[in-house]
């Protein structure tokens, strides 16, 4: 193992030993809500994109950052709409969709204008899709299999779809398997995603050149990582029970996560997914609910799986455990994006 291999495992383990001592602090005293901080976003003047449970059907809602005002952006009989994100000029927006029935069930990518209008299919069997930062391209994952599997890492090949064009092409590196939520840096050099059981890793995050083949493992366990829009920090779920904030370093060109700490911890069995940090980098987003087993015997933060009691919420990226549920019905609220242009 050489030297840098030697810093990414120290700093794996020492993430893992701070989430642990998180989870006990978090099962000894629980952190209530903070009414303050939803006082304070009553003024913040971004918005929140998520997904939904309505009739049975999966939508995308949107609502202000204290949680008033919400609005359904979709409600498309016979298909669920999943896994929003939002262009960084606020103009459109991409998301997976649930089509057919049966064997014949896909996911599919589709691209529309906020308000609903302009809807295009981006993809067939595609999932987990982000937007490169000049808003030109959707980046995406094709599905592992010809059926449907729920598992959040049953994706093979990453894609790039080109707006002016309206064509897809494939990365350079066509041995990219197993990853899921991928996101983008603000350079447009890396990408960054989860993988499971692919890659030579059983499980961590990855940064993956952007236009060529290296892939570097940043040494910090957990899943479903966010970098923030000015490249400076990434968020991510340390543990089913916490989620960690860092710094994002270029070295030599190269992404390297120093100073991890934890910006939120649960208490069993609630856990909290789906971070996501808000275009000014004072806040993240995220998903909390109880755990257990959903359809298909998947956890409840599985794209797709019927979430019971779990809500949006908003924390202070500045501080621990300063936050507040900004939905109520826990309807499924999973995936929150932000809207990064002012209402």
């Amino acid at each position: 193992m050489n030297r840098e291999m030697l810093k990414l495992a120290a700093l794996g383990l020492a993430c893992l030993v701070a989430t642990g001592s998180a989870t006990r602090a978090a099962e000894e005293a629980p952190t209530p809500e903070d009414e303050s901080l939803r006082a304070e976003l009553a003024s913040y003047p971004y918005r929140i994109v998520h997904e939904t449970r309505r009739d049975e059907h999966w939508a995308l809602e949107m609502l202000d950052a204290d949680g008033s005002h919400p609005v359904l952006l979709t409600r498309t009989p016979g298909a669920n709409e999943l896994y929003p994100h939002v262009s960084p000029d606020g103009s459109k927006i991409c998301f997976v969709c649930e089509e057919g029935e049966g064997k014949a069930k896909r996911r599919n990518v589709y691209l529309m204008n906020m308000d609903g209008s302009g809807r295009v299919r981006v993809a067939e069997a595609g999932r987990d899709p982000c937007w490169t930062a000049d808003g030109k391209t959707i980046v995406y994952l094709k599905d592992e299999f010809d059926e449907l599997n729920y598992k959040d890492f049953a994706t093979k090949g990453l894609f790039r779809y080109d707006l002016a064009s309206g064509k897809s092409e494939p990365h350079v590196n066509p041995d990219l398997y197993h990853l899921y939520n991928v996101c983008c840096t603000p350079d447009n050099n890396w990408y960054v995603s989860t993988v499971h059981a692919g890659m030579d890793c059983a499980h961590g995050i990855l940064a993956i050149a952007a236009r060529g083949k290296e892939v570097i493992n940043l040494g910090i366990p957990g899943c479903r990582p966010d970098v923030s829009p000015d490249g400076k920090k990434i968020a991510w779920g340390s543990g089913d029970c916490e989620l960690s904030v860092a710094d994002l370093e270029m070295v030599d060109g190269k992404p390297k996560v120093t100073h991890a700490r934890h910006v939120v911890t649960s208490t069993k069995p609630i856990h909290t997914y789906h971070i996501d940090w808000s275009p000014d980098s004072r806040y993240v987003a995220f998903s909390r609910g109880p755990t257990g087993k959903g359809a298909l015997g998947m956890t409840p933060e599985v794209v797709g799986i019927k979430a019971d009691g779990w809500d949006i919420c908003v924390a202070d990226a500045a501080q621990t455990n300063r936050w507040v549920r900004i939905t109520t019905d826990g309807r499924s609220n999973k995936e929150p994006d932000w809207v990064p242009v002012k209402k």
